[in-house]
């Protein structure tokens, strides 16, 4: 197992009459090679948390281990930790510098102690599995699109090989096709190099349609961790945390309430169809 969080908690401001605790005694693996989403409404915890994975916030209490040692431990390399679980922030600006894409996309692997020239190879290869055309090297990184800014972000980490990436709302202000663009390259960045992804998203859609597991975050804690089509059969639920469920399941389930025998924990518009068809074909009807 790759990363373990035990008894986590994290408040800001502590002994200050503005104390707040952000995470609650939060216990929960990665392992190896998972696609992961994170939900939950603003102020629940998920940036708070996925902050403590990389060593970028001491948590308040408890322990983080990685590959079983003690991420805080006197003599652990933070450092290195932090080429190995890579964050993307969700604004691509707070990660962008240099003055070409190309140096941007560099920066991490040279700070490894790679030469500028395998720093390259590993920065064109980044940028390729992005998605962001040659064209673009000698560019400014702040004259680009918000997308394309967003890959050369994702590059910037990618270029450093981590065997965790974490992606902090990689496609917010993004039209439909930027969107399912970017996650189309994070999907198959995920198939090629088996690395584990953390999706932050807002998304229900998008967690629906790519990630396996989804982890949901309420007021500072893990409410549910589970297959995105287990944590959705509790829809209800989720709305009063101020969360819902991908469209499709409120559209099966008054498909169901209707007569038709579906199965409406289905998540996905692919998976509707075939089970609207299934439904039909078994003569099922349904009533207005």
């Amino acid at each position: 197992m790759s990363l373990e969080l035990k008894k986590v908690s994290y408040s800001y401001s502590v002994g200050t009459s503005y104390e707040v605790q952000a995470l609650k005694d939060i216990t929960v693996t990665i392992p190896d090679g998972q696609f992961i989403g994170m939900i939950g409404h603003t102020g629940s915890g998920k940036s708070t948390l996925i902050q403590h994975l990389n060593a970028l916030i001491r948590p308040t209490g408890g322990t983080i281990l990685y590959n079983g040692e003690d991420i805080w431990a006197e003599d652990f390399d933070r450092r290195a930790l932090r080429s190995e679980v890579g964050l993307v922030f969700q604004y691509p600006e707070h990660q962008l510098f240099e003055s070409d894409v190309l140096s941007d996309v560099c920066f991490g692997p040279m700070n490894q102690g790679l030469s500028r020239q395998q720093a390259e190879e590993e920065a064109k290869k980044a940028l390729a599995q992005t998605g962001v055309q040659e064209k673009y090297f000698s560019q400014s990184p702040f004259a680009l699109s918000g997308g394309q800014k967003k890959r050369v972000a994702i590059a910037g980490v990618l270029a450093m090989n981590p065997r965790i990436l974490i992606l902090d709302e990689p496609t917010a202000g993004l039209d439909p096709k930027g969107r399912d663009d970017i996650l189309d390259q994070i999907a198959l960045l995920h198939k090629e190099r088996k690395i584990t992804i953390i999706l932050v998203s807002h998304s229900m859609e998008d967690i629906a349609r790519y990630v396996e597991r989804l982890i949901v975050m309420n007021h500072g804690q893990i409410v549910f961790d589970d297959t995105p089509k287990e944590v959705f059969r509790h829809y209800k639920e989720l709305e009063t945390m101020g969360l819902s469920a991908p469209q499709i399941t409120y559209i099966m389930h008054e498909l169901k309430d209707r007569g038709l025998p579906v199965d409406p924990s289905v998540t996905t518009v692919e998976e509707a169809r075939t089970e609207i068809l299934r439904a039909l074909a078994a003569g099922g009807t349904a009533h207005d």
